[in-house]
This record gives structure tokens, sequence and C-alpha cells, in this order.
């Protein structure tokens, strides 16, 4: 967890800097690109992300007393976004954003038991899904300099896993079934840079499952947790 972190403040801290730089080049710029763009009511774009998906994990009591569990850990893996952009002016320093779209995810849930199992001691069991998401977020702008804004945003976000399995008979297979719908909340940062033609704004964002997607059966890779949480980090490029 406290690795994860650091790369989140370390992808926070380059866009900082990166605002930072371009600040103090803009200082010497005069001519205004997209000079009326921030007095239309509505504008449209798209995005593209990569992310980094995760689980957060909340283990039953007596770990140990389940098949001689030893240890659950959750292991991120990279993934990929596309949205479409809707956005609507509330005014100067405000901006609500509907952004449907896809996010292919990954993660690794990894079981490791005690020695002198007859079966393997290291099981990893891999989790895909590929939701269809439907975030609204609310925008706080800067005051513009020139070509430039910084600005931070959050809202909420409801999530439909289209591969989800949590209906199929745990007799089939082995693996950790999650229920289909998610919902939580998000948090970012980012920057918004007015070129010729169109608005480039890179951004990074947090987003915290508050639905348990844990479903229950009898095997020992779900009896041994209470609950599974989405966490996802995203670096993306946004294009209006």
């Amino acid at each position: 967890m406290i690795k994860k972190r650091k790369k989140f403040f370390q992808w926070l801290m380059a866009v900082v800097l990166l605002a930072v730089m371009h600040n103090a080049e803009a200082q010497k710029q005069k001519i205004l690109n997209l000079p009326k763009y921030d007095r239309q009511r509505f504008h449209f774009g798209f995005i593209l992300g990569i992310n980094k998906t995760d689980f957060v994990i909340d283990r039953i009591s007596g770990l140990s007393l389940i098949d001689s569990l030893h240890t659950i850990e959750s292991k991120g893996m990279s993934g990929f976004n596309l949205q479409i952009v809707t956005n609507m002016r509330l005014g100067e320093y405000f901006d609500l954003r509907f952004l449907p779209g896809l996010a292919f995810a990954s993660r690794n849930l990894i079981y490791t038991f005690e020695r002198g199992r007859p079966l393997d001691n290291v099981v990893t069991k891999k989790v895909e899904s590929t939701f269809v998401e439907f975030p609204v977020d609310l925008k706080f702008k800067s005051a513009r300099l020139n070509n430039f804004r910084a600005y931070v945003l959050g809202g909420v976000k409801y999530s439909i896993d289209m591969v989800s399995q949590a209906k199929v008979k745990s007799k089939d297979k082995e693996f950790v079934k999650l229920q289909r719908y998610d919902y939580g909340y998000e948090i970012g940062v980012g920057c918004d840079f007015y070129l010729p033609m169109f608005k480039f704004s890179p951004e990074i964002k947090m987003y915290h499952g508050v639905r348990n997607l844990l479903v229950k059966d009898n095997l020992v890779y779900s009896q041994s947790l209470d609950g599974l949480f989405t966490k996802m980090f995203t670096l993306s490029f946004t294009f209006e």
C-alpha cells in the first residue's frame, strides 16, 4: 500500500512540476490560443489513458484455519481506458463533466499456503474485468494564465463489469467471483494546455470503490475473504 501511494504521489509531483515549468514559460507568451473556448456552454472530446487496478482486501480473522492458508496479497496490473468527454460550463471556475467509457483492467490475488500442503503452496488467481463506466465529475479550474490552467476534480462513478462471472457455479472452475456492478468516488488533478487547434490535458486520477465485490462460495479463495474493493489509478490524456 505504501509503494502504491508513493507511485501516485510521484505521478502527482510530475504533473505539478510540468505545470510549474509551463507557467514559467507561459509568462513569455503573448498569443492566446482558443480565446473563446471557455465561453462555450458545452464542448466535447475524448480521453486515452492507462490504469493500474488493484484490490483493497478485507481478510477474515483466523486466516490460518482455512486450509493452512498463510497470507493473501493483491498485485495490481496495468490496463487502459477510453472515454468520451461531455463538458458543461457552470461558471468561470467550475465545469460539470460526464465521461462514459471503457476500462480494461486486471489484477492478481496471490494465496500463500503453509509448506507441506499436497498442492502448490503459492496459488495465483488472475481476475480480469472490462468495465463500462459512467463517471460524473465536478471540475474546479484556476484562472487562465495565457494558455494554461491547473485544475482539481472530484466525483462519483458507477461501473458495470461486462466479464463478471458472479453467477457461474463454483463447481465449474476455481476462480474468484465478483459482483457485476460497482460504484465509488474519484479524485484527480491535472492541467489544461490551450493549443492552436484543441485543448490538451494530462491528468492523474484515483478511484476507490465502496461496494464489496466479493461473491462468497465454498472455495478457499473466497472463504478466506470478507471483502474485495476496487482501487484504480489512472494517468490519462484528454483532447477537447
